[in-house]
């Protein structure tokens, strides 16, 4: 393989095997647990590993919670599309309303993500997971017996947060089970974890359509208590209990044991910067110019605080040289974008649209959400990402290209073909993305890498959230659902280019 630098390996010292990532410090740790190799596993013995005896040490146990709350905030951004009607009718509001339940766990999930994350690699991925829990639990209280609309609002904002803990603390979970073990973690259990996310996401709508359809849109917020009680138990009594251990400045022979630190101001500059922006973004209708100021001043204080700071919130410098995890960010956001257009704009369609009820719109969205859990299947499986990626930016505008065409008198049949377009790509994009940033983050954070992933997708989120309600306004038509559909198309086209001319991933296939 010709030297790259985007791939980021000179940037974080890691080695690759395969598909397998393993940092510098894989083999630190007290050696308490006979289970532990006595040294890093060779080279040949991690290609030739496969099946259970690759996920030795990551067992089912350890899994299960993880999984289990990795699964809560995807749900839940995908479950709420087909209550939206249901709410807007009970209180008497529009589609240009009921869109923040969406843009604002959208908004606290990025901004708690990376947060979270450099959480979980300073103080401890099981403290960070079990308090995420505890206010997954308490915000589907608040948002099951909400007197007022501002009430889901501040139930969603709270359900953001606390289920944003879940998947860079099961991310820095695995990085150190995969230290203590001497060996990097199986892409088949980075595949699981994914699936759930993945899975939950797609089955969101059809679930929250028998929610709906049985008890009522409440139900979409009281699910999550259960759900997170259930976590928290497996979590207390299977994951490890954390070991004290600091996060590591450096790689290689400079590596040193110290405080990884918050930078608070910069977690305050990033929150400002991205709050205006996503004001400013959920009414393009009629655009606040004026904000577009607080957001290049915020960001270029952010920009120059994270350059100066010695232990930045965002490590802007690494990722200007890490430009392979820079780009899976933008990909990663930029794919979101166009899956949750369809996401949230077909279904609102499909029932304001074409009259179907929210039972029968959470079926027709069935082919999308077992296309999606098929793919997250088979991409946790397939040693390579570019072809996954690519087909999925193909598919993803092929899709949009079939929303152009839809009309109340369009086949029930083409309806369905065209949400497994999405559902296809979804899946995809997801295990091959967390692979790509697995491989290409820094060792010792991946934790705020797998953070600011979620934060790339849920910025993309946000931007979708606002086309549909600029493309809708009260009330879902055809002419709006083709305005959405032509963007995604273009945005597509921008999708197949960025893939298909990404150095970084060409380079890993041909490791």
């Amino acid at each position: 393989m010709d030297a790259d630098t985007d791939t980021g390996d000179a940037d974080t010292g890691d080695a690759h095997i395969g598909d397998a990532h393993i940092g510098t410090d894989a083999v630190t740790g007290a050696d308490t647990d006979t289970r532990r190799a006595t040294g890093p596993v060779p080279a040949t013995g991690l290609a030739a590993a496969t099946g259970s005896a690759a996920d030795a040490g990551f067992g089912a146990r350890l899994t299960a919670p993880l999984l289990l709350g990795s699964l809560l905030n995807p749900l839940n951004t995908t479950m709420i599309s087909t209550a939206l009607v249901s709410i807007g009718h009970h209180f008497g509001i529009g589609a240009s309303s009921t869109v923040w339940l969406v843009s604002v766990l959208y908004l606290a999930s990025a901004v708690a993500q990376p947060v979270l994350g450099r959480l979980a690699d300073s103080i401890g991925p099981r403290r960070v997971f079990l308090a995420g829990l505890a206010v997954v639990a308490a915000s589907g209280l608040v948002g099951a017996f909400a007197p007022g609309f501002g009430w889901l609002i501040a139930s969603r904002l709270l359900l953001g947060i606390g289920t944003s803990a879940a998947y860079p603390a099961a991310m820095a979970v695995l990085r150190s089970e995969s230290r203590r073990l001497g060996r990097p973690t199986p892409r088949t259990v980075l595949g699981r974890l994914s699936f759930a996310a993945l899975g939950s996401a797609a089955v969101g709508p059809t679930l929250g359509g028998l929610l709906v359809a049985t008890w009522g849109w409440r139900a979409i917020f009281a699910v999550n208590v259960p759900l997170a009680f259930v976590a928290f138990v497996c979590a207390m009594w299977w994951i490890p209990k954390d070991d004290g251990r600091r996060a590591v400045a450096g790689t290689g022979d400079r590596a040193t044991r110290e405080p990884a630190g918050l930078d608070p101001l910069g977690i305050v500059l990033f929150t400002g910067t991205l709050t205006a922006l996503v004001f400013f973004l959920l009414d393009l209708a009629h655009p606040v110019w004026w904000l577009l100021g607080p957001v290049a001043v915020l960001a270029a204080a952010l920009t120059r605080w994270q350059l100066r700071c010695p232990n930045p919130f965002i490590d802007l410098r690494m990722l200007g040289r890490n430009h392979a995890l820079a780009r899976t960010y933008l990909r990663h956001g930029l794919s979101y974008l166009v899956i949750y257009c369809v996401m949230y704009g077909f279904t609102q369609w499909l029932e304001e649209g074409r009259g179907f009820s929210s039972l029968h719109t959470g079926l027709l969205m069935l082919p999308m959400s077992v296309a999606a859990l098929v793919c997250s299947l088979l991409g946790a499986r397939t040693k390579g990402i570019r072809a996954p990626l690519i087909t999925a930016a193909v598919l993803v505008t092929a899709g949009s290209a079939l929303l152009i065409l839809a009309t109340g008198a369009t086949p029930v049949a083409v309806l369905l073909l065209t949400g497994a377009c999405f559902g296809i790509p979804q899946g995809l994009i997801g295990t091959s993305n967390q692979a790509a940033v697995y491989q290409y983050a820094p060792a010792d954070a991946v934790g705020s890498a797998a953070g600011l992933q979620r934060t790339a997708q849920y910025i993309g989120a946000i931007t979708a959230s606002s086309l549909i309600a600029l493309a809708y306004g009260q009330r879902a038509s055809d002419g709006g659902l083709h305005l959405m559909a032509a963007v995604s198309v273009v945005l597509g086209l921008v999708l197949v280019a960025l893939t298909v001319s990404d150095r970084a991933l060409r380079a890993r296939n041909r490791k």
